[in-house]
């Protein structure tokens, strides 16, 4: 029903920034909710950032650990979602994967997501 491809990933040194996007296709809706989510080797699946439409404006949320460094944004003409990383260090390297889910609700967990993308590296070097 949603396809999802994320693109941006690559080797990147600590303090740099990346940014990641997520071409979205198929059968959204102006309720659709857009999340990135991330798998560091030897760790589970994490919740890093989401965007919805509130009905007036966007609103988004953030895991506290790349609070205040990344951002997420959306151009809905463009089909498209981003994921702005800045000051990246050791622990933001990861395989980054899109998701995607019809509605509001439980927006940080990753189960509760339906469609999912194939996952880009992001590698930090220190």
């Amino acid at each position: 029903q949603v396809q999802l491809v994320e693109s941006g990933g690559g080797l990147v040194q600590a303090g740099d920034s990346r940014r990641l996007s997520c071409a979205v296709s198929g059968r959204t809706t102006s309720t659709i909710v857009l999340g990135w989510f991330r798998q560091a080797p030897g760790k589970e699946r994490e919740f890093v950032a989401v965007i919805r439409w509130s009905g007036d404006a966007y609103y988004v949320d953030y895991a506290d650990s790349v609070r205040g460094r990344f951002t997420i944004s959306r151009d809905t003409a463009k089909n498209m979602v981003y994921l702005q990383m800045n000051s990246l260090n050791s622990e933001d390297t990861a395989v980054y994967y899109c998701a995607a889910k019809p509605n509001r609700g439980s927006l940080r967990i990753g189960n509760a997501y339906d469609y999912w993308g194939q996952g880009t590296q992001v590698t930090v070097s220190s």
